[in-house]
């Protein structure tokens, strides 16, 4: 945090707070660029620095050596660092911002780190994600949270990396965003796809997830049942006319929210960056090697959950957008009213 003091600038778009319909440029300024600027220069004035031909395993450097016919491995790490998120987040932060209009919240935690998990009542609790915003690792359970930090410092400890487990909930969420109807235009998908494109992520799930496979069907499947049950409602204070008991299927049915709440998870593993050298080979001549450490962290899994709240709401919000439509948020709100005036009336 002493080089990076995530200050962002919004550059145009924006008029007396309020969006005026053309693009939204923000910056966030990396105040570690200046150390790089040999490295990374586009003319001739990085002239006589070796490249770097050590590669990282678990890292890109391998793969996209070889598909981009690179011989220095910095031509690939820098653009596949991790530091690219940080413009996903601001995009989340408008994404969320619009989906609050709309009577939607958005929260990211951390459910796992390692062997240590938050208590069974803190998975898929809206109030636990947004509680666990002001903790240090983003965990809502207290006594997980003490065993994790002792994990994460005995990594550290051995010069290597600890990984575990996000979750992002979003309340307020009506039923039928996504659809049926092409493989393309399924939510669950789509979720699936923005969650594992953030890096370490190796496996999503939603709601029940994998655990689900080893129940009868009747244990997995929520049941519906007449009523409104209050704990979800959607804008202006609407009930649906039915609800459920149990939200095993995270929200999603049939690649369409169902009016749950939505609850997705994401498995990150350690970060591949390890104080202790890794074997690995150099590039090209293929000779024995140990792998270089660039700047890295013993636990990104707190920072993990927040791109995965900003991805979640920009996948939302690109949701709403593609079923209300609208060049003005008036607009959008209209379409929107009807339709849960439509489905809570019928």
């Amino acid at each position: 945090m002493e080089i990076e003091k995530d200050q962002v600038e919004i550059l145009s778009g924006v008029r007396f707070g309020k969006t005026l319909g053309g693009p939204v440029a923000m910056m966030l300024r990396n105040l570690d660029w200046e150390n790089w600027r040999g490295k990374m220069a586009q003319d001739g004035a990085g002239a006589g620095i070796e490249p770097l031909d050590t590669v990282r395993p678990g890292h890109a450097d391998l793969p996209g050596a070889l598909k981009f016919d690179h011989a220095d491995v910095r031509n690939v790490l820098e653009r596949a660092s991790a530091r690219e998120t940080a413009a996903r987040v601001m995009a989340g932060a408008l994404a969320k911002r619009l989906l609050r209009e709309l009577g939607v919240a958005v929260a990211g935690h951390v459910i796992s780190i390692g062997l240590f998990r938050v208590a069974p009542g803190v998975e898929g609790d809206p109030e636990s994600a947004q509680r666990a915003e002001s903790r240090p690792l983003r965990m809502a359970d207290p006594v997980a949270e003490a065993e994790a930090i002792r994990w994460i410092d005995a990594m550290k400890e051995a010069g290597t990396t600890a990984g575990g487990v996000v979750e992002v909930i979003a309340t307020g969420v009506p039923p039928g965003l996504g659809s049926f109807t092409a493989w393309d235009m399924r939510l669950d998908g789509r979720l699936g796809q923005a969650l594992m494109s953030i890096q370490a992520i190796k496996g999503v799930e939603i709601g029940g997830g994998c655990g689900l496979s080893a129940l009868p069907g009747y244990e997995a499947l929520d049941e519906v049942f007449p009523g409104p049950s209050g704990h979800n409602l959607l804008l202006g204070g609407r009930a649906l006319p039915f609800h459920r008991e149990t939200n095993r299927a995270g929200g999603l049915e049939g690649g369409m929210t169902n009016g749950e709440p939505l609850v997705v998870r994401a498995a990150m593993k350690p970060i591949p960056t390890q104080q202790t050298a890794l074997r690995t080979v150099t590039l090209g001549g293929w000779k024995p090697a140990e792998a270089h450490r660039e700047r890295g962290d013993a636990c990104a899994v707190p920072a993990a959950a927040v791109v995965a709240e900003a991805m979640t709401a920009i996948v939302l919000a690109d949701a709403f957008l593609e079923k209300f439509g609208g060049d003005a948020l008036r607009d959008i709100l209209y379409n929107y009213t009807n339709y849960l005036e439509r489905i809570c009336g019928r």
